[in-house]
C-alpha cells in the first residue's frame, strides 16, 4: 500500500517526463519535416515527418492532460521546460548543431528550475 502512495505522489512528474520526451521528439521531426514543407496545406499533409511529429506531439498533449488530472499544475506545467533541454541535446546529436557556452549555461539553469519548481517542497 505505501508503494501505491508512493508511486501516486510521484505519477504527475513521471507523466510530465515522458510527455516532455514525445512533445521533443514530435519537435525533432517538425526540424526533419521542415525543408519539405510549403506554403500550402497539401506539403503539410503529406509530409510523413511532420504528420508523425504530429502524432508524437498529440501523445504527449494526452500524458500531460492525464498529469493534469493527478497533479497540480503549478508543480507539473513547468516540467514542459525540459523540452528545451532535450531538443538541445538532439540538436548536437542528431542534426550536429552546436551549442554555444551560453546556451549550456541557460539550459542547466533550466534543468535547476524545474527541479525547483517540480519539487514537493
Amino acid at each position: 500500500n505505501s508503494i501505491k502512495m508512493e508511486l501516486k505522489k510521484y505519477l504527475p512528474h513521471l507523466l510530465m517526463l515522458v510527455c516532455t520526451f514525445f512533445t521533443a521528439a514530435g519537435q525533432i521531426f517538425f526540424k526533419f519535416a521542415a525543408p519539405t514543407i510549403q506554403t500550402n496545406i497539401l506539403s503539410y499533409a503529406t509530409s510523413p515527418a511532420y504528420i508523425f511529429g504530429l502524432s508524437l506531439y498529440g501523445i504527449g498533449a494526452a500524458l500531460f492532460i492525464f498529469a493534469l488530472k493527478v497533479g497540480e499544475l503549478s508543480q507539473i506545467f513547468p516540467m514542459l521546460a525540459l523540452n528545451f533541454i532535450w531538443v538541445a541535446l538532439a540538436a548536437v546529436f542528431i542534426f550536429g548543431e552546436t551549442l554555444t557556452t551560453i546556451r549550456i549555461l541557460a539550459t542547466i539553469l533550466i534543468a535547476i528550475g524545474v527541479l525547483f519548481v517540480g519539487s514537493n517542497s
